[in-house]
């Protein structure tokens, strides 16, 4: 390329950029409060394939500001509230769903059908797996002891075969899948989850993992943090919990 030829190349680009439209100030942006109140804190939220998202919190710590339809109250309790509910984004509305178990902590992903699976959670929901998809009338849905083992601060993560793995939890040094293949499948144990688990540390939950293109997962561990403990020049690891987001 000649002199002349490249300066008036470089001409033409500093012409192009004068006359392009300017990218809108971030100062621009606002934000709008569409509703003043939802009803529940939503500890956990999904966005659904519809354009709805489907909110859930903790069953234990009160009753909610949104009652369930119709004078429907959880089963064995005096809790007539809503602790979940689903808005639709269209019509800037929302509808109270019942979730019978307590999500406090637990995991979930969605299905290739666009339901969302749940997993765990804290006492009465340690084992259970809920079910929500998505429809004018429709609920969530509970199975009783879905999982072989207790999970607490667990990680879910979608397959290519379509179903779930579900790794690990406080105390779970182990994995499972959901849905079964058989009614006699077990947990394996994951090694991995005890090498990197410091005793008497919460510093092993909602453990961080990746599924590859070509169809392997991969687990990663927080490196081992410490502070000094006195005087004496001696270490202890900072006790530390990951939220996943």
């Amino acid at each position: 390329m000649t002199s002349t030829l490249l300066y008036h190349h470089l001409l033409l680009s500093v012409i192009l950029l004068l006359h392009a439209p300017l990218c809108p100030a971030a100062a621009g942006g606002s934000w709008s409060v569409l509703l003043p109140s939802i009803g529940i804190s939503a500890m956990h939220m999904q966005l659904l394939p519809n354009d709805r998202v489907v909110m859930y919190d903790r069953t234990d710590f009160g009753i909610s500001n949104i009652s369930l339809p119709n004078g429907k109250c959880r089963p064995n309790s005096t809790d007539c509230s809503a602790h979940s509910v689903e808005y639709d984004v269209g019509s800037n509305t929302i509808r109270p769903l019942m979730v019978l178990t307590n999500v406090w902590c637990s995991s979930g992903t969605l299905m290739p059908d666009g339901s969302l699976v749940q997993t765990g959670g804290w006492a009465d929901g340690y084992r259970r797996v809920r079910i929500y998809k998505s429809c004018a009338t429709c609920d969530w849905q509970e199975i009783s002891n879905g999982l072989n083992q207790q999970r607490w601060y667990a990680t879910n993560h979608l397959l290519p075969d379509g179903r779930q793995i579900i790794i690990g939890g406080r105390q779970a040094f182990n994995y499972e899948f959901y849905p079964k293949m058989s009614a006699t499948e077990n947990s394996p144990s994951f090694p991995f989850l005890v090498q990197t688990n410091d005793p008497n540390v919460e510093n092993n939950l909602y453990p961080f993992v990746f599924l590859y293109p070509d169809g392997n997962l991969t687990k990663l561990s927080r490196p081992t943090r410490q502070c000094p403990a006195g005087n004496q020049g001696t270490t202890r690891a900072l006790a530390l919990r990951y939220y996943s987001l």
